[in-house]
């Protein structure tokens, strides 16, 4: 008589359900990387279309990075970074902490508490970025001390 030694199977661990930016909104860390490849490319003057062009995407695409509504993948992030002349830790600079400590655990539940919505960073806003622009504009430094210091001024006084 042969005896076959009974396998005991583990049960087959459940997946989470899968993540859709429509219903979950998007990740912190995409908001966040897709924050910072706006400021940079702002900041260098570059349009969505041109920065598209040179990376063989539509406009909406770029778009949808910045929003954070889709993730790039490494050969993108690594690609955009030498387009915009930054290290590929450009893009990860600056994370708010209850972003850094998410760790990867994005399923719901997996949280100790909500997550707050993250605001938008001032420095990331276009009146910021033009009044720099503007600002170094200005060829006289003289002039730019100056101004400089009445701003600082001005920012200091209360209204």
């Amino acid at each position: 008589m042969v005896f076959m030694k009974k396998t005991d199977k583990k049960p087959a661990k459940k997946r989470a359900p899968r993540r859709k930016v429509s219903v979950d909104g998007p990740r912190p860390v995409d908001i966040h990387v897709g924050g910072r490849l706006r400021l940079r490319r702002t900041l260098l003057g570059i349009s969505q279309e041109k920065l598209a062009d040179s990376v063989n995407l539509t406009f909406q695409q770029i778009q949808k990075y910045e929003r954070g509504a889709n993730r790039m993948g490494a050969s993108r992030l690594y690609e955009i970074s030498g387009i915009l002349d930054v290290p590929i830790g450009y893009f990860f600079d600056d994370m708010p902490k209850d972003v850094q400590n998410t760790k990867g655990s994005f399923a719901k539940g997996m949280a100790d508490k909500t997550q707050t919505k993250i605001d938008a960073d001032p420095l990331t806003r276009r009146e910021t970025l033009e009044l720099v622009r503007a600002y170094y504009k200005i060829t006289n430094p003289s002039v730019r001390k100056r101004l400089y210091e009445l701003i600082r001024t001005i920012g200091k006084s209360k209204s």
